[in-house]
């Protein structure tokens, strides 16, 4: 699941991202590993947030698909992990609020999106709502998962092309 969901976000961060001139091309994966880490810890805050947050957390995951992104950023669990993304762009990239917001408007709604779509569409077991929200709310998941996933992209043994290898090359050490 974690794999998929650092494919969604690379497919929808060329523009904001890699094509960002703010953003150095060798700190284009730092950066949307930095996204991956506010979309879980968020996620994860809110799965482990009592009956409540797991109740939102599954009727934002298990609704309506096709939502805009506006309606996505007024969450307040879209609006929690876009907050997160914001201030560690700032902290990590020395990007001003208006950069870090653009580039998080530009990702995290079309991010959401998707994961909300193939979570409710029959035909796509990519995401599943169960696994999703047993995932975060065991208390297990924690940044060595997300570096678990990120080495299994760049060794290529997830079975993404060497485009999303090469792309995530030289996050956390490797090529």
């Amino acid at each position: 699941m974690l794999e998929q969901l650092m494919g969604l976000i690379q497919d929808h961060s060329q523009q904001a991202i890699v094509k960002n001139p703010a953003i150095p091309n060798e700190k284009n994966q730092d950066a949307m590993q930095t996204i991956m880490s506010a979309v879980t810890n968020g996620l994860k805050g809110q799965a482990q947030n009592g009956a409540g947050g797991l109740g939102a957390l599954t009727s934002l995951l298990g609704g309506q698909t096709g939502l805009n992104a506006s309606t996505l950023m007024s969450n307040p669990i879209v609006a929690n992990i876009a907050q997160q993304a914001i201030t560690s762009l700032m902290q990590k990239f020395g990007l001003d609020k208006t950069a870090a917001a653009g580039i998080v408007s530009q990702v995290l709604p079309n991010v959401m999106n998707s994961l909300i779509t193939k979570t409710n569409d029959p035909n796509d077991t990519s995401f599943n709502l169960n696994d999703i929200t047993g995932a975060f709310a065991d208390g297990q998941f924690d940044m060595n998962d997300v570096k678990n996933i990120a080495g299994k992209f760049m060794s290529g043994n997830s079975g993404a092309s060497e485009g999303i290898g090469g792309m995530l090359g030289g996050l956390f050490g490797g090529k």
